[in-house]
């Protein structure tokens, strides 16, 4: 088992959870045989590497071992080597690759974009939109819960937050790869990376808010500073929206489809959050530790240290698995065992730890409440396609083939709207 290569193999793909264990239980950081990352599965473990921000860098946090550096990274402490030749790595312009002191700025700069005050003006529009999108589900009584649902409804939700414009969204539906526009599937895509067409985008809508300010949520993201009161550059506020725009889409895609999964999979434990709606909230915590949609972060070491007992080279690349962390049965009891009444669930690492916790959590926890207090509002049940999954006994899955994400592909259901509600 610990000798499948997890990063680049397909065995690992529609369960990883045994590797985990298994890793776990020969040493929570063990250098794993193929691309030579160190592997932290253990909660403290994990716990400690992203709280050390001044031992472990982030600038590989998105590739790990892949390409790698161009240089090799030799000696006890590899700080200035990182810093050298941090321009020349993948993603080096997003937040999430960024160390301190140039994290905290940027961070700084993107709560300004997702304030509290916006996140609760943008609820009202949440539970609209997720209205809108089951209308047609429900009145076929079956769905494609991901490209049908998942997709446009996080699409939607982002765009609302962000400020772009209702007559764009088909547009950057498309720019997003969203074939066919907002739910569509005919295949029509950008010619240029997501990336691309969203620093495009964001760049004329900054630029020309700050020449013509408007009472709307981009002239607010123009406007933004840094603490220090000076101005960003239009691409640095661009790089924020832009990350905030793609990154949050995707794990809340995948969040709700676990969910829903989950809920379909299991009558008593839905016929429970039927009747007692408060249970959601945890329910929503628990499936986030159970089945969270980012499998881990990787981290380099800027100098030799130890991390649980186990001595870590300078230069080594680590990846930290938050889900194997969020399993530990030193931290959670039974870690295999989905619990509603786990008391300790909301410790989980679904959106990470330390100073790169995911600032789209709050919206992602949002979205998914809506999403299933209106499926539950709307329908006497939801069930799993035995046509397209097989039977409850032998259900067939398919899962994303990626060491970074955790979620489902595609989810049928069969959905039996109540009476006057579809």
């Amino acid at each position: 088992m610990i000798d499948y290569d997890f990063f680049l193999g397909n065995e690992l793909i529609d369960d990883p959870y045994p590797y985990y264990r298994a890793l776990r239980s020969k040493c929570p950081v063990l250098r794993e045989p193929h691309h030579d990352v160190m592997m932290v599965t253990g909660y403290d473990e994990a716990t400690a590497v992203y709280s050390d921000t001044e031992t472990f860098s982030s600038a590989s946090s998105v590739t790990g071992p892949f390409p790698g550096f161009p240089v090799p990274l030799e000696g006890d402490d590899v700080s200035d080597l990182i810093e050298e030749h941090r321009a020349g790595l993948p993603m080096s312009d997003q937040i999430i690759t960024m160390d301190l002191p140039v994290h905290a700025k940027h961070r700084a700069l993107l709560m300004r974009l997702i304030t509290p005050r916006r996140l609760k003006e943008n609820e009202e529009t949440i539970w609209r939109l997720a209205d809108g999108l089951l209308d047609p589900l429900l009145s076929a009584g079956r769905a494609e819960f991901i490209s049908g649902f998942a997709q446009p409804f996080s699409f939607l939700v982002i765009s609302d937050l962000l400020g772009v414009p209702s007559e764009d969204q088909e547009a950057f539906a498309r720019g997003m790869g969203q074939g066919g526009g907002i739910g569509g599937t005919d295949g029509d895509s950008m010619r240029h990376s997501p990336l691309e067409f969203l620093y495009s985008q964001f760049s004329e809508y900054i630029a020309d808010r700050r020449v013509n300010p408007r009472d709307d949520v981009l002239t607010g993201m123009a406007s933004a500073t840094f603490p220090d009161g000076s101005q960003p550059e239009v691409i640095e506020v661009v790089r924020v929206a832009a990350n905030v725009f793609a990154a949050g889409q995707e794990t809340t895609v995948r969040l709700l489809g676990a969910a829903v999964q989950r809920i379909a999979e299991d009558a008593s434990l839905q016929a429970l959050l039927r009747r007692e709606r408060d249970r959601i909230v945890p329910f929503i915590e628990e499936t986030l530790r159970f089945e969270g949609p980012v499998k881990g972060d990787f981290r380099v070491a800027r100098r030799s240290t130890v991390v649980g007992g186990v001595d870590v080279p300078a230069g080594t690349t680590l990846m930290v698995v938050n889900a194997a962390a969020n399993r530990d049965p030193r931290h959670f009891e039974d870690p295999d065992t989905f619990d509603l009444d786990r008391a300790n669930a909301r410790h989980h690492m679904a959106f990470g730890r330390g100073i790169h916790t995911c600032p789209g959590a709050p919206l992602a926890r949002a979205e998914t409440r809506a999403c299933l207090e209106r499926l539950l509002d709307r329908t006497t049940d939801i069930r799993i396609s035995e046509s397209v999954h097989g039977p409850a006994d032998a259900r067939n899955y398919s899962y994303l083939p990626t060491f970074i994400l955790r979620g489902l592909t595609h989810l049928n259901v069969e959905l039996y709207p109540k009476a006057g509600l579809a």
